[in-house]
């Protein structure tokens, strides 16, 4: 296979999730540094406001809003790329959501809604790409996390499903790349937490506002990490220190992985009650942060 990935400034990329978080924040340092966009949410007014920043820039992005979880409007999000700007270069799935809850209090519409966003959305993006990608050469990224090896209790659907999107990915890689000798690298990203409206976004079972264990990094770097791949690409890219000791530790010795996991998960809560339980699990936001609201 001879994979030849462009410079940014020759590559139409394609960003679902691109509202907020580790999206908004890859939309904006791929449009300064000259790719052409084309960015997908369900959050209409704030990719509209997005398009418009980035053209005042000099820049030149599309929006498209739509739920990954549908796969037909994947599929057309993919045909609009290509009759606006000609071809796809890469392709990047980012959009997720998440549940605070333990796993026997978390119903069963909610955790299958997480799915179809959270791994189907996956499926359907990536399925919709291969075929633009596979003709001429370009990258496939998927965005997990470190919990696709490790795991963070209360965020229990979550990590099974960046488990599952790992699984996929992987099986995915082979096909492509190995049987079919085709000309798209594809490559999974796995950061640490990130400061991104993660926590807010969130649906929450808890009594208390929730929020990402610390150590946090921010949205930027993984924005780093993935535009690195579309032009260099890359298998399986840890972005931040705890990515790396986690999923080693979780790998190396599993049951210390539990206590240190255990630890972790009871410092979720903010002293504060509830702000928003429902979040965005259902209903877009209209945040267009790519930073969250932190705290130590």
């Amino acid at each position: 296979m001879q994979t030849s990935l462009k410079p940014l400034d020759q590559q139409v990329i394609v960003i679902t999730g691109a509202s907020s978080g580790i999206g908004l924040a890859t939309a904006m340092l791929a449009a300064e540094r000259g790719a052409k966009l084309v960015l997908i949410a369900r959050s209409a007014k704030t990719l509209e406001h997005l398009v418009a920043r980035i053209a005042n820039t000099g820049g030149e992005a599309i929006d498209v809003v739509a739920d990954v979880a549908d796969r037909e409007k994947m599929r057309l999000a993919a045909q609009t790329a290509v009759d606006r700007f000609g071809h796809i270069d890469t392709w990047i799935n980012n959009a997720g959501v998440a549940i605070y809850g333990r796993l026997d209090e978390v119903n069963e519409a909610d955790s299958r809604r997480l799915f179809d966003t959270n791994f189907w959305g996956v499926v359907n993006g990536s399925l919709a790409a291969l075929p633009y990608l596979k003709k001429q050469g370009g990258a496939l990224i998927n965005v997990g996390s470190e919990t696709s090896e490790a795991i963070v209790p209360l965020l229990g659907m979550y990590s099974a499903s960046k488990h599952a999107v790992k699984g996929f990915t992987d099986a995915l890689r082979v096909e492509v790349q190995e049987f079919d000798k085709a000309p798209v690298v594809i490559t999974l990203i796995q950061p640490s937490a990130v400061n991104t409206p993660f926590p807010q976004h969130a649906k929450n079972y808890m009594d208390k506002e929730p929020k990402l264990p610390p150590p946090l990094i921010n949205p930027e770097q993984v924005a780093e990490a993935i535009l690195k791949a579309a032009t260099e690409g890359g298998r399986d890219v840890k972005v931040g220190a705890m990515a790396v000791v986690n999923t080693m530790i979780s790998k190396l010795a599993p049951s210390f992985g539990d206590k240190m996991s255990a630890k972790r998960g009871s410092g979720q809560r903010e002293r504060v009650f509830p702000l928003h339980p429902q979040g965005t699990l259902y209903e877009p936001g209209e945040s267009g942060s790519a930073h969250g609201h932190a705290s130590s």
